[in-house]
This record gives C-alpha cells, structure tokens and sequence, in this order.
C-alpha cells in the first residue's frame, strides 16, 4: 500500500514538474515571438527612415546637377590660359542683408582689383585674388557711407583694404562650380566659398581680346570680422553678390587702340 501511495505521488510530481515545463517553454516561446516581432518592426522602421533619407539625399544631389544642367556655365575649354584683369567699367561686387526685417538694402564698392590666372589644362589650379578699397563703398547715402568707414563698421583709416586670396577651386560641372579663398576684413581672415558660374567665353568685339564673365555668390557673418555693430537688430548674415568680366592682360590698351580705331573710321567717313 505503501509502496502504490509513493508510486502515485512521484508520477504526479512528475506530471506537474512535465506540465510545469511545457508552460515555462510556452511563455518562453512568446517571449521570443514577441521580441523578433518588436525587432523586426524596429529594423522595418529603420529601413525606412534610412531610405527616406537616402531618397531625400539623392533628390537634393539630382535637383542640383538639374539646376546647373538646364543653366550650365560656359565651356571653359575654349578659354586660353593666362592672367586675366578685370574690366573696371564691369566689375561689380555687392552685398546686402536684412535692415530691422524691413527690407534688404544692397551696397557695393566702386572700386576693386581682381586678378585670375586661368590654366586651360587644369581649370582647378587656377588662381583668384582680389583687392578691395574700402573706402569706395557707396550704399547710395553719403552720410551713411562715412558712418560705414568710421570705426563702427569697416574702419576704413586703419583697415584700407579688403582682400580675398583664392586656396581651392573645384569645377563641379562644365562652368560651375565654388572658389574658397581667405577673406580679410579689418585684419580678420577667415575662409569663404563662393559658388557661382561662368556665364560667357569669347572675345571683346571691338578688340578681339579673350574675355570672359563671372557670375557667384557666397555668405558671411560680420560679426566674425569685427563688423559687429547694431547686430542683431540689424542682419549678421550677409550676402555677397560678384558679377564681373574679366578680359586677357594688357586688353585694355588693345581694346582703348580698338576704340581710337573704331573713332578714327567714324570720323573718316564724316
């Protein structure tokens, strides 16, 4: 009797240890479900933002090369290499920024020396410098001018010159492309990039001198030069807008005989 009464404890022992077992091996079992489910809708999830991402980042870099293919810059391969000046008479630097919210004022320098050494074989070993009198700015108000070369702002009598010095050109496309250069306003020197175009090659149709046209942009914190004053009631961003042409060294005394030229006919057949 005895020895039944022990038979049948152990085999229900046995039976609850099994039943036991088989319930820890359940929960086990959706345990696990459950975390390669929440793992896969994290992983499902990350994919997606990644693709989005990347979607977004390929849109960018397609919108971009759109823009500059459906107004490239023109075919530098016709250029020749050599130092290239400026044309005083088309040369223009500007910039402007935000006065209060108001409005946007634009100001620009009268005058500027700019210089390229252009190599055909080799577009981004090309050299830019350019000099600028600060006291040719002209904002249009004569009063505002001289607040401007005073020390709040530029001061012109310690600081006479702005200048920038090109390090890295790159080409990203026929024509197009960015200019990194130091920039030094009132003794600060800091790098700027300037993304823009060349927007014609040929030759001056009086002269026959090679010439070509510049058309770019870039943007700057006055503040981080010393230009500080009324900030931030008055933009510390501030836009630099170039337009300019350049022609081949000594072009302008051929293009002034061109002119004499071109009078002389006139007057001839008067």
């Amino acid at each position: 009797m005895t020895t039944m009464k022990y038979f049948y404890t152990t085999t229900a022992l046995i039976a609850a240890t099994a039943f036991t077992g088989c319930a820890d091996a359940n929960s086990t079992a959706d345990q696990v479900k459950e975390s390669t489910a929440a793992a896969a809708q994290e992983s499902k999830t990350a994919v997606a933002s990644a693709t989005e991402k990347t979607k977004n980042a390929t849109d960018k870099v397609v919108s971009d090369v759109k823009g500059k293919m459906d107004k490239p810059g023109a075919d530098l391969s016709e250029l020749p290499s050599g130092t290239y000046t400026e044309d005083q008479g088309h040369a223009y630097i500007a910039f402007s920024y935000s006065h209060q919210g108001y409005s946007n004022p634009i100001l620009r320098w009268g005058e500027t020396d700019a210089t390229i050494v252009f190599d055909n074989e080799n577009p981004e070993a090309s050299t830019l410098n350019v000099t600028i009198p600060v006291n040719s700015i002209d904002s249009g108000v004569e009063k505002f001018d001289e607040h401007l070369l005073s020390a709040d702002f530029f001061e012109a009598e310690t600081f006479p010159t702005i200048t920038f010095i090109s390090t890295d050109v790159e080409q990203a496309l026929m024509g197009s492309g960015s200019v990194t250069g130091d920039l030094t306003i009132k003794g600060v020197t800091k790098p700027v990039t300037f993304k823009g175009k060349v927007t014609k090659v040929g030759q001056n149709f009086q002269s026959g001198v090679d010439m070509f046209g510049i058309s770019a942009s870039g943007y700057i914190k006055r503040s981080d030069f010393g230009v500080d004053a009324y900030t931030p009631n008055v933009g510390d961003d501030v836009k630099i807008m170039i337009e300019m042409e350049f022609a081949k060294e000594g072009s302008a005394e051929m293009e002034a005989d061109a002119e004499t030229d071109t009078q002389t006919e006139t007057d001839s057949e008067q």
